[in-house]
């Protein structure tokens, strides 16, 4: 009999009412159950959190750090039990999810020592003019109140940890919702959190479903909203609590520009080995996976067929072996609408030329050439194992290329020519410029978000912070200065 796993309310562990199940998609076997709280014991956690707001935002700084410090320490222990648990509930192939669990070491690595050097305070001089005479601002920032963190399927651990560990190190308190489909490796995390000292009310992790969120995002209580997902779903919130502070990281259709000058054939070996990698990694089913491929045309024909042979490389299968490479989509849902796209990308014209098979849950890696522009498959973010390839003329045509997206999350650009990167950091309308490797790299201690339609604000621990933080002036008055 499978036990039911709790949820964290306000740091203790609470069961509810109803349960729900998590199942792999892989195999379709039961994960885990998973209790729903009730909206009494929804309200419960905000009242907590709203009540130790004042108290938690004072909590000394070692304090906050030394529970950072111990969750990381305890996620290194646990490292391979997790990265199972991740695989299980995602799909994503356990080599994958070990690294996922590297990364959000990190995370809490990082947000403990950001909490024991931020909001040190600033201070200015007002003497520069006569009425500022014997004056001095103190400037030190200050949470704007409780959080609340919505995170997506695709990485159920490290982009909890992303909206978590900020919180504790700015001092503000967080009420995490994980993905109803992802569930398990975010209550995880709170395992962890219940291991420390600190104050009950500081965090809890509900496992909300969806249709029950709107009056949670709209509490007054929670003026703080850190969302991760759908731009459809994230603008929605915005648009419902324009007096929030809001956090969109949001989608993408990532492109990697290979441009004239990476002309060897160790550079095109490279690129395509990186792009078939970086377009299938977690099933495609990451914001800055590589969806789009714009070549220079003085070497497109000698990359594409090395792209599709890296593609054709790459080892499908049980997620939960360790040589495989590409699992399952996150439910059989997400495969059959991937599918649909490519379906009419190639009815109306494109060139499919590896892939394009569906089995279950599970997408063939794809490549595909001549894609119209006005397809959904050209237009969206595919969020599946699903690559284009298109010709362009020049550096300009290719830049041009990939603002021609209504997204703007990264890009990555692979060229030698130093002068070319900082023409691409000034003409790409997008967060983050990769130079000399895909789109999909991401730092944790980065600033990380998009422009247009991927979102507004940064993620990254310390940028979260200032997210999360408000600034406040303390003026000191007849200081002999």
């Amino acid at each position: 009999m499978t036990s039911t796993h709790a949820f964290w309310l306000a740091g203790r562990q609470a069961t509810g009412e109803d349960t729900f199940d998590v199942t792999s998609p892989w195999d379709g076997r039961l994960v885990g159950r998973v209790a729903v709280p009730t909206d009494g014991q929804i309200e419960e956690a905000v009242a907590a959190a709203y009540a130790v707001r004042e108290d938690f935002a004072a909590t000394p700084a070692h304090v906050r750090a030394a529970a950072l410090d111990h969750v990381s320490r305890r996620l290194v222990e646990r490292t391979e039990e997790i990265a199972r648990l991740i695989s299980a509930e995602n799909g994503k192939p356990v080599k994958w999810a070990r690294g996922e669990v590297g990364r959000a070491v990190s995370v809490f690595r990082f947000a403990a020592e950001e909490a024991r050097r931020f909001n040190g305070g600033e201070a200015q001089r007002l003497d520069t003019d006569a009425g500022g005479q014997g004056r001095l601002a103190l400037t030190r920032r200050f949470p704007k109140g409780a959080v609340l963190g919505i995170a997506p399927f695709n990485f159920p651990l490290n982009l909890c940890a992303h909206k978590i560990a900020p919180a504790i190190a700015a001092g503000a308190p967080i009420i995490l919702k994980p993905a109803p489909a992802t569930p398990l490796s975010g209550l995880v995390i709170g395992e962890l959190l219940a291991e420390t000292e600190l104050p009950a009310g500081a965090w809890s992790i509900l496992p909300v479903p969806n249709d029950r969120m709107p009056a949670l995002v709209q509490d007054e209580r929670l003026p703080v909203i850190s969302f991760t997902g759908s731009e459809k779903v994230g603008y929605a919130i915005m648009d419902s609590v324009p007096r929030k502070h809001c956090t969109l990281e949001l989608g993408g259709n990532g492109a990697a520009v290979v441009l004239g000058d990476y002309a060897s054939d160790e550079d095109l070996d490279w690129a395509a080995t990186r792009i078939a990698t970086f377009s299938n990694y977690q099933g495609g089913q990451s914001c800055i996976s590589v969806q789009r491929v714009i070549a220079d045309a003085s070497v497109y024909d000698r990359l594409l067929p090395r792209i599709v042979a890296a593609v054709e490389a790459q080892v499908t299968g049980d997620p939960g072996d360790d040589t495989t490479d590409v699992g399952p989509l996150v439910s059989e849902d997400a495969a059959r609408r991937v599918e649909a796209w490519v379906q009419e990308a190639v009815e109306a014209g494109a060139n499919l030329l590896t892939g394009g098979k569906r089995d279950g849950a599970s997408y063939a890696p794809t490549v595909l050439t001549d894609v119209p522009a006005d397809t959904t498959l050209s237009c969206e973010e595919v969020f599946g194992p699903v690559l284009t390839v298109q010709r362009a003329d020049g550096e300009a045509a290719a830049f041009a290329a990939v603002n021609e997206s209504k997204y703007g999350l990264q890009a990555g650009v692979f060229t030698h020519d130093l002068q070319a990167a900082f023409r691409a950091h000034r003409a790409l309308e997008v967060g983050g410029v990769v130079i000399g490797d895909v789109p999909s790299y991401r730092a944790d201690q980065m600033p990380y978000g998009g422009v247009k339609q991927s979102g507004v604000g940064r993620e990254g621990v310390r940028f979260a912070m200032e997210d999360y933080t408000y600034e406040r002036v303390l003026v000191l008055t007849g200081l002999a200065l």
